[in-house]
């Protein structure tokens, strides 16, 4: 594989942010190297959904503008890496994404997983636990948020849910977006469209739960972010929602 520097794979965004939330955007991006050979995809597919999340990063910069927080996002398709797995997880480099058959992925072994893992997840891994401790080293107690987005459609089922909230055992940040988020004019769901039983809550344990961090995964249906307007609206909202949710938190002393 050929050499890829870690700045090429990860990116902070605002990195200069006062505001002790992290933002986090690991399916930011439908690049795929050319080493890679494009996986063996199709162009559609290269750009379908199976290969990022379309409309996530903007959210998450119009939340970084507005919050002033720093944003880590991955630079690469989550068809070479899915950033919020682990090495171990199989679906870390799929061979298989809903309808999307990864050639690339299909017959990878050890070696050839720990080569991407090296290459594309641990930078990002680090890279993320140095931004939170940059903000823990100013005196912020940091809040870890992640923004993903979805398809209206999955397997031939549409999706009610409009907006997810999701977390693992800590609990904290999304009940309090919860309740801010009641009386929205968007259907918000607990741990919707997917949970922590689905394997999509790593980030949340690895970089907020051993530490005692406030966290919360957030998910965007895409129909709903496809325009500029959209993104910015959608990021103003889910910012207040944390807001509020971070003051009765910080109000409680638990944050």
């Amino acid at each position: 594989m050929t050499a890829t520097k870690a700045e090429d794979v990860v990116e902070v965004l605002n990195p200069a942010g006062e505001s002790p939330v992290v933002l986090v955007c690991e399916h930011a991006s439908s690049f795929i190297p050319p080493e890679l050979q494009d996986l063996g995809l199709a162009s559609a597919d290269r750009l379908s959904h199976a290969a990022w999340d379309p409309g996530a990063l903007a959210v998450a910069r119009r939340m970084a503008e507005r919050l002033d927080a720093k944003l880590v996002a991955s630079n690469v398709s989550r068809l070479v890496y899915d950033c919020n797995r682990p090495p171990s997880a199989p679906d870390a480099m799929p061979a298989r994404s809903e309808l999307v058959v990864v050639p690339g992925n299909a017959e990878l072994d050890d070696a050839a997983r720990q080569a991407r893992a090296d290459t594309y997840y641990h930078p990002f891994r680090k890279t993320l636990a140095d931004t939170i401790k940059t903000t823990a080293a100013r005196g912020a107690t940091p809040v870890i948020v992640t923004v993903h987005s979805f398809t209206p459609v999955y397997h031939g089922h549409p999706r009610t849910v409009e907006i997810g909230i999701l977390h693992d055992s800590d609990t904290r940040l999304a009940d309090g977006m919860l309740e801010a988020a009641q009386g929205s004019a968007f259907v918000v769901q607990r741990n919707e469209p997917y949970g922590p039983e689905n394997g999509v809550t790593h980030t949340l344990k690895e970089h907020g739960l051993p530490f005692g961090y406030a966290n919360v995964m957030l998910e965007v249906r895409n129909d709903l972010i496809g325009s500029d307007r959209q993104q910015r609206d959608m990021g103003d909202t889910i910012c207040g929602w944390l807001e509020s949710a971070m003051t009765a938190l910080s109000e409680e002393g638990q944050a």
